[in-house]
């Protein structure tokens, strides 16, 4: 309970806090990258797969 009322009384609590939250927006942003990264690799390797298998 004293370390709380510690962190309230001091800034660096919110400070702490936005970091958090922009960490927090990083990590969805780098999400959201590799998951369109990965849609467009995975498409790109089954048309790939599927002009190799109609002209094999």
């Amino acid at each position: 309970m004293q370390f709380l009322k510690s962190l309230l009384a001091e800034e660096d609590g919110p400070t702490a806090v936005e970091y958090a939250v922009m960490l927090a927006a990083i990590v969805m942003v780098c999400i959201a990258a590799i998951a369109a990264v990965g849609t467009k690799t995975n498409a790109l390797f089954e048309n790939a797969t599927t002009e190799l298998q109609n002209h094999g």
